[in-house]
């Protein structure tokens, strides 16, 4: 017996079906969303969402947020997100060029918090893309561009 998903941002809904399986980025680490779940709200840490269903995974990058688990319902809401075939690598890699150029030109300490998390975001699209690639399509190891 399959539960609902739904994963949303302020800007849209990202993900809505029935799924078998949800396996978020908790505070405290990984955590197994099965269907029957006991109830569970809880602070998500930027990362890795991965949404089994069928024997397929989906894998969807998260910036932060909450996750509610009630009844038979999982409901993510999301800072931001992106699904893994949406994240342009390219982007991310220049956010992160942004960012550090931002922390060696900061003036004051909420700067510095700003650019931090920028970091962390696009760093976690760029795992996300990266590690999710098809193995053909992947770069050597020790190639970091």
């Amino acid at each position: 017996m399959p539960m609902t998903l739904e994963i949303i941002t302020a800007e849209r809904q990202v993900y809505s079906d029935e799924v078998d399986m949800v396996i978020a980025p908790g505070f405290d680490g990984q955590l197994g969303i099965l269907p029957q779940h006991a109830p569970l709200m809880t602070m998500l840490k930027p990362g890795e969402l991965t949404v089994r269903k069928g024997g397929e995974d989906m894998y969807v990058a998260v910036t932060g947020g909450f996750m509610e688990v009630l009844g038979n319902k999982v409901s993510v809401l999301a800072d931001a997100c992106e699904r893994s075939d949406e994240i342009d690598e390219a982007r991310a890699l220049q956010a992160i060029q942004r960012a550090q150029e931002r922390i060696a030109n900061r003036t004051s300490e909420v700067e510095l918090e700003r650019a931090l998390a920028s970091i962390q975001r696009a760093q976690v699209r760029i795992n996300l893309v990266r590690r999710r690639r098809p193995r053909s399509s992947q770069p050597p190891p020790g190639n970091l561009t």
